[in-house]
């Protein structure tokens, strides 16, 4: 039996999160049916939302529960695939969590092309981040000439 590791949420922290809150796990790599890829994530984004997802309080979305893999901005790549939009060896940004290998029907991936774009550049500047920077500043300050911009 093939395992992978993947990190889940052991308990709620209390003031600054420690390693305490978490708990590595060695499990079986998964099994794919049709229409689902096996993803191998080769970076994660650490991203501020996560603190307020470990809360177990009402928020713009659901509390993290505990036991489950960490949510996350994932990258990696195709290695089996039994659904017809992904081949091995495409490359995918998606939300894959703190694990190794993880499944996805793709209803919630997309693929990206690293001819001239580093993969790990899809959870930076043109992901979700860089796209946060992007819209601020284009669409909400709306910058005009001749005024500074302090980032």
């Amino acid at each position: 039996m093939t395992t992978t590791r993947q990190i889940v949420l052991a308990s709620r922290p209390t003031g600054h999160v420690s390693a305490d809150n978490f708990r590595l796990e060695e499990v079986a790599v998964p099994v794919i049916v049709d229409g689902q890829v096996l993803i191998r994530n080769h970076y994660l984004s650490l991203d501020p939302y996560m603190r307020g997802r470990m809360e177990d309080s009402k928020s713009y979305a659901e509390p993290q529960a505990i036991g489950t893999v960490m949510i996350g901005g994932t990258v990696g790549e195709i290695v089996d695939s039994k659904n017809p939009k992904f081949a091995v060896g495409d490359k995918v940004v998606g939300g894959s969590g703190w694990a190794e290998m993880t499944v996805s029907d793709g209803q919630m991936l997309r693929k990206v092309d690293t001819t001239h774009i580093p993969l790990s550049a899809y959870l930076g500047s043109v992901g979700m981040p860089g796209m946060t920077a992007w819209f601020g500043l284009t669409q909400i300050m709306q910058p005009k000439a001749a005024e500074t911009i302090v980032v």
